[in-house]
């Protein structure tokens, strides 16, 4: 692991906002305001006139521009290889635009802390390679070391440990273990993970999301209740109209902030020239969003179902996400967990804090005492451990012998401690099989078309003699770091391949350096 010169910081990357934060030299994880002095930065991008763009800016602003220059939820687009805009000339991805956001929070950064130099930024836990490939070619595109990706349950985690006081405090006798589960509803994307902990040892032991779920579908909901009210009365659809829809955006945006805080508002549609308004009630809100709020509790009982507990083991549950200050959420988990769920940390800024902590935690155990902290901060950093487990199965294409149809078999199961290896033996197809492809999936659905590829090794020049049925090992290992290695060996003659997957895909090595001079190349503020 390279460290470049320079502040090492933590960095959330949201869907709707983001922050970065960093450790400062007495051991206190902080955000650190942008130019506007908000520690939140709107995930939120202006491609304005050429050659310059405005991330952040304020949603009314962004509500009067022409919505093909207005860039917003991208992180629900990041590892999704066939999205694109086109701006300046230029087709631009999801990692460039990603990018422009790194930068801002960058330069916005420096302006208060100095040089930065290297970053930890954070993902749902339930990112797949794809997604967390695309994630570090951001930071790489933005001109930042990206020294490590963490979840966004684990970040959490860390900072509700420090914020008690748990964290690093190296004592005699070791503390007992405690259970924390912790749900991630924010602006896009959902978590909830458990983590079992002590002040020097955190192991995450199951967890599950949904990169579809977070904050603005409830936002949705009250915006399409209000445009189907619209159309009823004046037969016109709102939604057809791309401005429209942008004000209506920051409207219900509101107005869910407004029903947390009240019992009802008023929401208004203007559009071709005419005029709607309607009255909504918290209760009305809680009813058209109570699917939203099931979908996250038959995750957390898959959760703690998969980490063999059952809620009555949990020390805490821990709301981290702004989307949990919506006031059913915090009602329905302590209905289901029977616990109150814990508000100590920041929605808004305690993921940006891990991995700020997680970032000096690696500072402290790489840089030694050429770190930045003082003596005893540096020795109780270096002691914390971590404990990860997969998000998503990793499996092999292959031919069942009952049916015939190919099945994608999983070799490691998702929720696996790493780092992990699995060796099983297969058997060729066909008597003289000259190759063996071992095509190597990530997720658990038992068809392949519903799983992604992400490798292939193949074995080739096989003995021309070999009878259908011949063994073939296949050795799956998975490491802390997300590093994939699959064997594969003729057990009859020997001959082995292996392959590395190493979060691949997405954009290539020559195109990272490319938007890296592009980006270089605009004007952000």
């Amino acid at each position: 692991m390279e460290f470049k010169p320079g502040h090492t910081v933590g960095i959330d990357l949201g869907t709707t906002f983001s922050t970065l934060a960093i450790l400062d030299k007495e051991g206190n994880p902080v955000a650190i305001p942008n130019e506007d002095e908000e520690t939140a930065t709107p995930s939120l991008i202006l491609l304005s006139e050429t050659g310059h763009v405005i991330v952040g800016p304020n949603r009314m602003r962004a509500a009067m521009e022409d919505p093909k220059n207005v860039v917003e939820r991208i992180k629900r687009e990041m590892g999704n290889y066939e999205f694109h805009r086109t701006f300046d000339g230029q087709e631009i991805t999801p990692e460039f635009m990603s990018a422009l956001i790194l930068k801002k929070l960058r330069q916005d950064g420096e302006k208060k802390i100095g040089p930065i130099g290297n970053a930890v930024i954070t993902v749902p836990y339930y990112f797949n390679d794809a997604r967390r490939k695309a994630t570090q070619d951001a930071g790489k595109i933005a001109g930042v070391n990206v020294i490590d990706i963490i979840n966004e349950p684990t970040a959490a985690t860390l900072t509700y440990a420090w914020s008690r006081g748990e964290l690093g405090a190296v004592t005699g006798d070791e503390s007992p273990p405690r259970l924390a589960l912790v749900y991630d509803l924010g602006g896009g994307t959902f978590d909830v993970t458990v983590v079992r902990y002590t002040p020097t040892h955190f192991q995450v032991m199951a967890t599950d999301g949904d990169v579809y779920l977070g904050g603005i579908d409830w936002n949705d909901r009250l915006l399409n209740y209000l445009a189907d009210e619209f159309k009823a009365v004046h037969g016109l659809d709102p939604r057809e109209s791309p401005e429209t829809v942008q004000v209506l955006r920051n409207d219900c945006d509101l107005a869910k902030i407004a029903l947390t805080d009240g019992d009802q508002t008023t929401l208004t549609c203007r559009h071709a020239g005419k005029s709607h308004s309607v009255t909504i009630t918290r209760q009305q809100f809680e009813d058209m969003t109570a699917d939203l709020i099931q979908r996250t509790l038959d995750t957390t009982d898959l959760v703690l179902d998969q980490a063999k507990i059952t809620a009555d083991d949990l020390d805490a549950v821990v709301l981290v996400g702004g989307s949990t200050l919506m006031p059913r959420v915090g009602e329905a988990l302590e209905q289901y967990t029977g616990k109150t769920p814990n508000r100590d940390v920041s929605p808004f800024t305690a993921v940006a804090q891990g991995a700020a902590i997680h970032a000096a935690i690696l500072e402290a155990k790489h840089r030694g005492d050429g770190s930045e902290f003082a003596e005893s901060v540096r020795k109780h950093l270096a002691a914390i451990q971590q404990e990860e487990v997969n998000s998503h199965g990793l499996g092999v294409v292959a031919r069942n012998p009952r049916s015939g149809k190919m099945i994608n078999h999983v070799m490691i199961p998702r929720n696996s401690r790493l780092p992990i290896e699995v060796s099983q033996t297969f058997k060729t197809n066909t008597d003289g099989q000259e190759r063996v492809s071992i095509r190597v999936t990530e997720g658990d659905a038992p068809d392949p078309s519903a799983v992604s590829l992400i490798g292939t090794c193949r074995i080739t020049d096989l003995p021309g003699e070999l009878p259908k049925g011949s063994p073939i090992g296949v050795t799956y290992s998975f490491d802390t770091s997300g590093r994939i290695s699959v064997t594969a060996e003729d057990k009859t003659g020997g001959k082995a391949a292996r392959i590395e997957i190493d979060r691949r895909g997405g954009l290539t090595a020559e195109q990272v350096d490319a938007y890296s001079r592009l980006a270089s190349d605009y004007q952000v503020e």
